[in-house]
């Protein structure tokens, strides 16, 4: 059986990391890609009051499961499926349904800490830093927290300025170092995109042939 490429898609919130993997999603279709969220792998809280989970750093390393990640991705890229799990960001804590995620040639793992775990970083094929300017992403975080997480305007801009912007000074921005490509102005860079189509697509070959 080939073995699956795996891409790491890292950046900082809101830089267009989901973007990338939308257009390489768009390229190779459904059938080829598996997608792993690290979001989705947020530790369980279910020990905590919803007081003490509201409190929880998501842009800090500890916050992340990545031994139960690292497991599943080993998992898929030995051909085998797993149980994703689905955080729920409005009572911070997972959900006790999973979504089932079967093998594929193509596996996009995406996440703002990503290539900041050693073990996590060996296992990618292809890393990917997707650079894209502050007031950009934080126009997008807004957006996205508001719309979807059910927050307001002055909770976002708060958690922004106390603990995104610090958080990703500390521990995302410095992991750009460790990637193979790095994308600036996320989606919109259509030159990068079609490189990265093109690698991965040489990678497929390799591991055919």
């Amino acid at each position: 059986m080939r073995r699956p490429v795996l891409i790491g898609i890292t950046g900082g919130t809101g830089s267009g990391k989901s973007t990338i993997a939308k257009e390489i999603y768009k390229k190779f279709g459904a059938d080829s890609i598996a997608m792993i969220e690290q979001d989705s792998y947020y530790k369980d809280q279910s020990q905590l009051s919803f007081e003490d989970r509201i409190k929880t750093n998501y842009d800090h390393p500890d916050a992340f499961d990545n031994a139960l990640l690292i497991e599943h991705l080993n998992k898929l890229l030995a051909g085998v499926a797993i149980e994703k799990p689905i955080y729920d960001f409005e009572i911070h804590n997972r959900k006790k349904e999973t979504i089932r995620v079967e093998p594929r040639d193509i596996i996009i793992l995406e996440g703002i800490l990503i290539l900041q775990d050693i073990d996590i970083r060996n296992l990618l094929q292809i890393k990917i830093y997707v650079d894209t300017d502050a007031d950009v992403r934080i126009i997008r975080r807004l957006k996205r927290d508001i719309n979807e997480r059910g927050r307001t305007v002055d909770s976002v801009i708060n958690q922004y300025l106390n603990v995104v912007r610090p958080m990703h000074m500390q521990f995302t921005e410095p992991t750009k170092r460790y990637a193979d490509i790095i994308i600036p102005e996320g989606g919109h860079n259509k030159v990068a995109i079609d490189m990265l189509i093109a690698n991965i697509k040489q990678f497929l070959q390799k591991e055919e042939d």
